[in-house]
């Protein structure tokens, strides 16, 4: 492989041995396409090009049963051995041993709650599970025969005009702290 036709498809030079080496045979130009965990492959394809005015290589994965949609430290999923893991924790000893409550508080902070830390989320979720008045006036609004999933999808986009502070995602206090 020489200097001129190697290249990692971000324009820089590859070294080490976690790259994919790609030949494109249309322009005999080389590829080293980095292999990360961090970050995906596929948009480093997009710099393979036949020409200028090419859209560059995409990648097709009919089924989607070649392809990671995320890297999770909260969900571990294989679903030929029958594993589903939140946290590290089996479903099963979580099904078993947990509450929802506690599993809740696992998903969010990490950890099981210690008792106290979970007498205080349980005191936090049950303070805050009134619905607004004018939400249940809202559901009544729907015919007697109106398909579940209708009402739940326009349920769930009216709550967000009656709690607008629960809009503010990137704020890293919860709206209850203000």
């Amino acid at each position: 492989m020489t200097t001129e036709t190697s290249q990692k498809a971000d324009g820089a030079s590859a070294t080490g041995s976690e790259t994919l080496t790609i030949t494109d045979n249309r322009t005999g130009r080389t590829y080293e396409i980095p292999i990360e965990t961090r970050r995906s492959a596929p948009p480093s394809l997009r710099k393979i090009k036949a020409g200028e005015d090419d859209f560059g290589l995409m990648t097709y994965d009919p089924a989607y049963m070649a392809t990671a949609s995320c890297r999770s430290a909260i969900t571990f999923i294989d679903g030929d051995k029958g594993i589903l893991e939140y946290r590290g924790y089996p479903i099963e000893q979580l099904a078993e041993k947990s509450t929802y409550l506690e599993v809740a508080y696992l998903l969010v902070h990490g950890n099981l709650p210690t008792q106290s830390e979970l007498d205080e989320w349980t005191h936090l979720v049950t303070t805050h599970t009134f619905v607004h008045e004018n939400v249940k006036e809202f559901m009544q609004g729907f015919r007697y025969d109106a398909h579940p999933m209708g009402m739940l999808l326009a349920s769930v986009g009216a709550l967000s005009t009656f709690y607008p502070e629960a809009s503010r995602i990137k704020d890293e206090r919860p709206a209850t702290c203000r």
